[in-house]
């Protein structure tokens, strides 16, 4: 497995040298601007970072950008200095090739490498797959189930490979049917690089400690209205799935099945400077001895901001949030036309072990607001504030929350 790893991390190198290649050959014809930004971030689980951001916009012959390049140096409080290179290819049609490459001081490891073509074959298919491996130093986990404490709170370093593939087949034009194929390659944890009690010492007996390597084979339902898929503003979108999954790594019960539903609405004012946005999620694992790391997580950039990444684990979720992305300023940026927006925002919900166990007591709440950059219609940038009796988190993205 170690060569296989070693193998996955090399070619993702070559795909993203080939492509920075084929970006800079496309320089004499294109326009590039740069706008170096300071990297300044504090995240519950992650520490706080401080450095430089120097991303590069290249821009094609008609206007549209064709690449995001951005290079990043920052020093982390926790894992030491981090250098990350990014890198986006934009093609019509929503095509998107994404690499990112990361090495940091102490033990933290990224190469990612993901390609999506909503619109395969004139429009008739969607695509997609994605190479992933990582470690990262500063997970936490706190047990199991909603009334996790915060004393409980430990740290592990997850290592893990993920492969994925879909292919999706359009019914209409806002409908498709997609089967998909995961691969993840969970090592036994290991300590990490804080100074709480080690997960394994805490939680020894809790499932997946020991690794897990799992095969999922899934199927969705997509119904989706929205008018773009990075940076929408009006639309619905609708997810269903059901999944499979069998883990080589426990011979006693190695199935078990996952089952989700989620739904987001937004509510555009007339002039689109003012969108609501709605989103509910639901969803079930079935099935026992099922790793920790695969069921339902609550807490993080997507839900419940006010809480750390996987803040509350168990087999059931359900979450809702509404935000309101209020437009704020439009400026010419490197040479692009730039849309800013703020956005207060609600997250709320539970997890929990049975669906006759929801009690509403155990629900959390998380008021807080976000701050967002779009360059339309492939690029967001996003810092989101949430505020919990935990004392509130930060988190920064490429991307909107949902």
């Amino acid at each position: 497995m170690k060569t296989f790893l070693r193998c996955l991390s090399v070619s993702i190198l070559l795909v993203l040298c080939a492509t920075l290649y084929s970006a800079v050959s496309d320089l004499a014809q294109a326009e590039v601007k740069y706008f170096p930004i300071p990297a300044v971030s504090s995240s519950k689980n992650d520490g706080n970072d401080i450095g430089m951001i120097v991303p590069a916009l290249i821009t094609g012959p008609d206007g549209d950008l064709k690449y995001l390049v951005a290079p990043m140096v920052v020093y982390n409080s926790i894992v030491g200095t981090r250098g990350t290179v990014n890198l986006f290819r934009y093609e019509p049609g929503g095509k998107e090739l994404r690499g990112i490459a990361s090495w940091t001081e102490r033990i933290e490891r990224k190469f990612l490498l993901s390609y999506v073509d909503p619109g395969f074959s004139n429009g008739r298919y969607s695509i997609g797959f994605s190479a992933m491996h990582f470690k990262n130093a500063t997970v936490r986990f706190f047990g199991l189930g909603p009334t996790t404490v915060k004393d409980d709170e430990s740290n592990y370093t997850a290592s893990e490979t993920r492969l994925n593939w879909k292919f999706g087949i359009y019914a209409n034009e806002v409908t498709q049917v997609a089967v998909s194929q995961r691969l993840r390659y969970m090592q036994s944890i290991q300590k990490g690089a804080t100074d709480l009690p080690f997960s394994g010492d805490v939680f020894p007996d809790a499932p997946g400690v020991g690794g897990a390597t799992i095969l999922g084979q899934r199927i969705s339902f997509h119904y989706d209205t929205r008018n773009n898929l990075v940076t929408p503003t009006d639309g619905m979108a609708i997810t269903a799935y059901a999944e499979l999954n069998y883990n080589f790594h426990n011979g006693a019960n190695p199935l078990y099945s996952r089952y989700g539903l989620e739904v987001k609405k937004m509510f555009a004012s007339e002039s689109k400077r003012a969108i609501l946005v709605i989103r509910g999620d639901l969803q079930a694992t079935i099935g026992t001895d099922v790793p920790f790391y695969e069921q339902s997580s609550f807490g993080g950039q997507n839900n419940l901001r006010g809480f750390g990444v996987d803040r509350y684990i168990d087999k059931q979720l359900v979450a809702f949030s509404i935000e309101e992305r209020i437009h704020i300023l439009r400026t010419r940026l490197a040479g692009v036309m730039a849309d800013f927006e703020i956005a207060p925002f609600i997250d709320t919900g539970q997890v929990f072990n049975s669906f006759k166990n929801v009690s509403f007591k155990d629900y959390r709440i998380t008021p807080g607001i976000g701050f967002r950059g779009i360059i339309r219609p492939n690029v967001v940038g996003r810092i989101d504030y949430g505020f919990s009796k935990e004392g509130g988190a930060i988190f920064a993205g490429l991307d909107f929350p949902y």
